[in-house]
């Protein structure tokens, strides 16, 4: 006999009540490995895209290595969500918190990956530790959500959901549509770099990185739980990192970058 995944997750975590405690822990973590990686990041940037480093390991293909190490959040999730009891997923709430977390997934695994064009192929390590990563929260955000989570039966009319659901989609159409300007900044047959201009990126240097910290604070928000928290404290420590760096760098390498254009926040910093 073939033992079921509930089984599996029986066997590991002892109880449903021990597998909360493990998720709630998962969560904790995530929140330190921020805190020990906003360290990190004030003395060097994430090693890929303009920053990779060869001593970081051997350069992995972009394409592949966006699809490869984005492809677990996504994978795993639906593994959750199709091969286990998901019992939280017969309420309505649940499922339109998990659908935007599948949104954001998709499109970044299934579809992203095959638009980019040109891009520094990633270090291997940098590649690893996001696959890793991407197999943590996978299966942090969406156990948590299918399996545990519970809302007030009219939880989808309260405000911070309805304020998370709308700034998450603000977020994911401002991060979508700032990639595509990025894709699109070079001609066919052009190299180098160019300032990006349009949507947001009139006001801030990293309008990619603001939308994708807007949309997870957002699904946090609509979520309402430490696990979405972490998540989202992670991710705008990384971007937040990110967006200044590249603010710098424009600024040091073009002497006709904006100077009314900011970090990450419009008109702030």
């Amino acid at each position: 006999m073939f033992a079921t995944m509930e089984d599996v997750f029986t066997t590991l975590f002892g109880s449903e009540a021990g597998e909360l405690y493990v998720l709630q822990c998962m969560a904790y973590i995530m929140i330190f490995m921020a805190g020990t990686t906003f360290l990190t990041l004030l003395f060097e940037n994430v090693p890929y895209g303009r920053y990779a480093s060869s001593k970081y390991g051997f350069p992995v293909n972009v394409k592949f290595a966006w699809f490869v190490q984005e492809l677990p959040a996504f994978l795993v999730p639906v593994y959750l969500v199709l091969g286990t009891s998901a019992l939280k997923l017969s309420h309505m709430c649940n499922r339109f918190i998990v659908a935007m977390y599948f949104c954001h997934y998709a499109h970044r695994s299934l579809i992203y990956p095959f638009l980019i064009r040109g891009g520094k192929p990633p270090p291997f390590v940098s590649f690893a530790l996001a696959f890793i990563f991407c197999i943590y929260n996978g299966y942090l955000q969406i156990r948590y959500l299918s399996h545990f989570a519970e809302y007030p039966a009219d939880w989808t009319t309260h405000p911070c959901f309805i304020a998370g659901f709308m700034l998450w989609l603000v977020g994911f159409l401002v991060n979508v549509y700032s990639d595509h300007i990025l894709r699109n900044l070079r001609k066919p047959g052009e190299t180098g770099y160019k300032i990006p201009v349009g949507g947001m990126f009139e006001y801030v240097s990293g309008a990619n990185f603001l939308g994708e910290i807007v949309e997870w604070s957002g699904f946090a928000l609509a979520a309402h739980s430490i696990h979405s928290a972490a998540f989202a404290i992670f991710t705008f420590v990384v971007l937040s990192s990110r967006a200044v760096a590249h603010h710098r760098w424009y600024l040091e390498k073009f002497e006709d970058y904006p100077k009314s254009r900011k970090a990450l926040i419009p008109f702030v910093y």
